[in-house]
């Protein structure tokens, strides 16, 4: 028996032994049983530490967001703009780690408190540019929800991580939609480029949360 396999059961070793098999399983052949196996116990021993898969999931999406923001400090001079980007960009990259890293952040719980400080900081740095605080929220949830939404997409496409394959043939969609030329062309800018289209995407929201809140400077 390993090392590993010999050490006492916890959240975080549970937890960190999901996030490897996710790769490997996906999402949806993530069970318990899956990951008891892979740590050599029976499934129920599991449930000390986990009542159900969500609140595994949550514990899963508090490691992603440790491992994301490690030793990544936030600079005080950055603009609300600066800071947005960065910080989106910094979750795509995150998520796009794991298969299915965004369903698995989507809709969890962070099951402590490392978030707030960088929370803080971002409200902080919004309503200080001139937003209110209902407003601050507002913007970052838009940005977040907008890359969570976009990441779905992407790996609903590539499932797996530094996967070039996609789904989609592009040329064949071209030909099966020939009478409508618009829409075979769209497929080039859809189906391809992610990152032009990331970028594109959450440029257009940061300019939207500036023009609707009149802080675009």
């Amino acid at each position: 028996m390993s090392a590993e396999r010999r050490s006492p059961l916890d959240r975080a070793r549970v937890a960190d032994t999901a996030l490897r098999l996710l790769n490997e399983v996906g999402l949806d052949g993530l069970t318990l049983r899956a990951i008891a196996k892979e740590l050599d116990v029976k499934a129920p021993a599991l449930y000390w530490h986990f009542k159900d898969k969500q609140a595994l999931l949550d514990e899963m999406a508090t490691q992603m967001f440790r491992r994301m923001t490690a030793g990544a400090g936030l600079d005080p001079a950055d603009t609300w703009q600066e800071r947005l980007l960065k910080v989106n960009r910094g979750l795509r990259a995150a998520l796009l780690g794991y298969r299915d890293g965004a369903k698995v952040f989507s809709g969890s719980r962070f099951t402590g408190v490392d978030h707030a400080p960088a929370l803080e900081a971002n409200l902080r740095l919004l309503t200080d540019a001139g937003l209110t605080f209902a407003q601050a929220v507002d913007a970052g949830r838009t940005a977040y929800a907008y890359t969570i939404g976009f990441v779905t997409e992407e790996q609903g496409m590539r499932p797996l991580p530094g996967d070039e394959k996609v789904r989609t043939d592009i040329a064949d969609r071209a030909r099966r939609l020939a009478d409508h030329p618009l829409a075979a062309a769209a497929g080039e800018l859809l189906f391809d480029d992610y990152d032009r289209q990331f970028e594109e995407g959450l440029a257009v929201v940061i300019a939207g949360i500036g023009a609707r809140y009149g802080v675009a400077s």
